[in-house]
């Protein structure tokens, strides 16, 4: 991952030295389990424990000749232990460690990002109620729709985030599994019961079968889940773009003071922090068929996954974690006009209640539904025109005379009537 979006916890988890560290544990344990066993002596264990380490510029040196990174590895650890080296890596295949530590760093960084997924989900819970009657008008297909208020908007993103964080924790069990199973997972050379004793040591499960690789459906979840949660952040994010439009103008993500939005205009003040994350969306999707794409491999195991694998769980993780970050950062410094959300409210001059209008003159005053719909919509386009206030219009109507008073229509003109439930909503979910 680029510098300019990397995020210092994942850093941290996928840099070059952590990577060894767990590979090490990884060894380490087996190692353990070994000399439980009797096949690795106690003073030999003492001394692979003392003197276990590596040199990342003598592994670096030692893969420029051998082409094998594990290899290089095992190697530089073995130089470091000395005559007990040659009990590290005993009995194990490449995809033993490989597929063992992946499982540990997929699971540390699924911890950062459940964490940061929760605080952001807090967050918005946090406006919701801030904003819970704060009315404003609900749009389907782009068009004014009827009266809703901001704060079940924001509700309504809080609910999508906790379904990722269930996924999200659901994807950390999947991909809690280990294998030390060897080259074509027969166990030839490792028994069950070490596995299952490994896996134990390190908090992990151990797979039911594997080849030389623990299937790619579990991999692929994970990255599934991640390109889901980032469709969460961009629908949130393209909800605040179109706000920030100058016809619209009701919301804004912050804006600093010094920042500027354009370098040839300086009246602009760009959504840059949503349409970043709408990009980064865009690119965990990409991430998210590339893995499933590596599920399927010749055999018992090939190499076609690895590579990809060395790009999409890092960088997928660093963006996620870094769009999370920005996400929580446009909530919670979210500007609400809400001046500008009354006046677009009005925008229509009454036209969204249009439903309640049409559902009145059917159940209380006896229309035909297709006359009732044709009063309505003709009345509709007539101030859609500029002809006038829609209840005017529609107290002027002949097809009405004698049904509807003034006092009539206005009540039917009553925003209030689209908050009743308002509560009751946001009692089916918790306080913040």
């Amino acid at each position: 991952m680029i510098e300019r979006y990397q995020t210092e916890a994942m850093h941290h988890i996928w840099s070059e030295r952590n990577k060894f560290k767990v590979w090490l544990d990884v060894e380490l344990a087996v190692c353990r389990i070994w000399n439980e066993d009797g096949v690795i002596p106690d003073e030999a264990l003492a001394d692979i424990i003392e003197r276990a380490d590596f040199d990342l510029d003598r592994i670096a040196e030692i893969e420029a000749q051998v082409h094998h990174d594990v290899i290089a590895f095992v190697s530089s650890v073995s130089e470091k232990v000395g005559a007990a080296g040659r009990f590290v890596h005993l009995g194990l295949t490449s995809s033993d460690v490989l597929d063992t530590a992946s499982a540990l760093l997929l699971g540390q960084s699924l911890d950062v990002v459940i964490a940061e997924t929760e605080g952001l989900a807090l967050d918005l819970l946090r406006q919701a109620h801030r904003y819970r009657r704060t009315l404003c008008v609900g749009r389907t297909h782009g068009i004014h729709g009827e009266p809703t208020t901001f704060g079940l908007k924001l509700l309504n993103h809080y609910d999508q985030l906790t379904h990722d964080v269930e996924r999200l924790k659901s994807a950390r069990e999947a991909i809690r599994f280990g294998k030390v199973s060897g080259a074509v997972g027969t166990y030839a050379h490792c028994a069950p019961e070490v596995e299952e004793r490994v896996c134990a040591l390190l908090g992990l499960k151990a797979a039911p079968i594997s080849t030389q690789v623990i299937q790619r459906d579990r991999h692929a979840q994970v990255m599934s889940v991640l390109a889901l949660l980032g469709t969460a952040l961009e629908r949130f994010s393209l909800e605040i773009r179109h706000l920030q439009r100058t016809e619209v103008r009701e919301a804004f993500e912050p804006f600093g003071k010094g920042q500027k939005g354009s370098s040839a205009m300086p009246h602009k003040r760009n959504p840059i922090l949503c349409e970043r994350v709408c990009g980064m969306a865009r690119l965990l999707r990409s991430y998210g068929q590339v893995a499933l794409e590596n599920v399927a491999l010749w055999h018992e195991r090939d190499i076609s996954h690895s590579s990809v694998e060395r790009i999409i769980w890092p960088d997928a993780f660093h963006l996620i974690h870094y769009a999370l970050r920005v996400t929580r950062k446009i909530v919670t410094g979210l500007e609400v006009d809400e001046e500008k959300m009354k006046k677009n409210l009005e925008l229509t001059r009454g036209l969204v209640f249009s439903q309640r209008i049409l559902l009145d003159l059917v159940e209380r005053f006896g229309l035909a539904r297709e006359e009732a719909y044709s009063v309505v919509q003709d009345n509709a386009m007539r101030c859609w025109a500029g002809e006038g206030q829609f209840r005017d219009l529609l107290l002027a109507d002949p097809r009405l005379k004698g049904r509807l008073s003034s006092l009539q229509m206005e009540a039917l003109f009553d925003v209030g009537h689209y908050t009743q439930y308002v509560d009751r909503i946001f009692a089916r979910f918790p306080k913040p």
